[in-house]
């Protein structure tokens, strides 16, 4: 019971922290890139990564984890993998409409859905499946607002979909598979979704942009915003990791909309930007789907609570204690009793 708990507490903590870290970076970068004119996107994650590497190389060497090993080749392929599906999405957003892309992010959660329970066997029972439409409808109608396509762009965000979701679902499978820390796993593979970050993010900028990242003028405030960027980021990897890995890449999926409706109020309380009647009602068909979704998970995990817990009694009550109270022979489980029987009948 106690450790049920403190499995609770851990979740419901993981998810404040992913939940502030996320919302704080993006008001952070959009004072970056907006307000200052810093337009590098893609390279300045690569910069998170470093410095998230960094850091967490400075706590293991002080002793706040341990390091786990980890087949080499499966990092890395995680690592590159990781750092594809973010230059994806970033690539998406610049060949696509703003309504465009938040539709490529909406697409993330069914994509994910249907890959778990394709290949994982994941079961979505019907109340659960119902509650991410009534969730991913809110959010499309709090943000989505057009649409233009073009065959690039959909290319592009097809291939940020998958990237996406398979990532994700990779992050929560390794750390139950192979028991390893949230931590652990992003130690050892932030280092090659830098990399890989590092090498393609100027480039990625520079077609999206058309500046170059090293030609631009970096004033003392833009360092400044640079540097907090970074340093929150380090608690959003974390976190991003840590949320995946205690619940699952869907539930992760709909924090990141619970984010995204937080993002759209801060924005009009605290950046003025406009605000219809439209943001209003997604908001709040949004929040009615996280409700719901939140619910119908409580019920469901009770349910498997409760049916783990008849099946061990069930199996305790199968098998009787071998000694009784005074050192004889007790009772014996059914088979053995049964046999027993049997053989004093065959000597009769």
């Amino acid at each position: 019971m106690g450790e049920m708990t403190g499995f609770q507490l851990g979740v419901v903590g993981a998810l404040f922290l992913s939940v502030a870290s996320s919302v704080s970076i993006v008001i952070c970068n959009k004072a970056l890139m907006s307000n200052l004119g810093f337009p590098f996107a893609t390279t300045l994650t690569s910069w998170h990564l470093m410095v998230t590497f960094c850091t967490l190389h400075a706590a293991q060497r002080l002793n706040f984890f341990e390091t786990k090993a980890i087949d080499l080749k499966t990092v890395m392929l995680f690592g590159i993998l990781n750092g594809i599906s973010i230059g994806l999405l970033n690539l998406s957003l610049g060949f696509n409409s703003v309504g465009f892309y938040q539709m490529t992010k909406l697409a993330i959660i069914p994509f994910t859905v249907l890959l778990e329970t394709l290949f994982l066997k994941k079961q979505f029972s019907q109340k659960i499946k119902f509650s991410l439409f009534v969730l991913i409808f809110g959010v499309g109608i709090a943000s989505v607002t057009d649409l233009q396509l073009n065959f690039v762009g959909t290319v592009l965000s097809g291939l940020a979909i998958v990237t996406t979701c398979i990532g994700q679902i990779l992050t929560n499978t390794i750390q139950k598979k192979l028991n390893v820390s949230s931590t652990q796993l992003l130690y050892q593979s932030a280092p090659f979704q830098a990399a890989i970050l590092f090498v393609s993010g100027p480039l990625v900028d520079q077609c999206l942009t058309k500046q170059n990242v090293f030609a631009y003028k970096y004033s003392p405030i833009v360092l400044g915003f640079i540097i907090l960027s970074c340093l929150i980021a380090v608690s959003v990897n974390f976190s991003t990791f840590l949320v995946i890995g205690k619940t699952s890449p869907v539930t992760y999926q709909v924090l990141g909309h619970l984010k995204t409706c937080l993002v759209l109020g801060f924005g009009y309380t605290l950046l003025h930007d406009p605000f219809t009647e439209r943001n209003i009602i997604g908001i709040l068909v949004a929040m009615l789907g996280m409700g719901l979704y939140s619910f119908f998970c409580t019920q469901d995990n009770k349910k498997k609570q409760s049916t783990d817990l008849s099946i061990s009694q069930i199996k305790e009550k199968d098998t009787e204690p071998l000694l009784d109270g005074k050192g004889g022979l007790g009772y014996q489980d059914k088979e053995s009793q049964d046999a027993k029987k049997s053989s004093r009948d065959s000597f009769v």
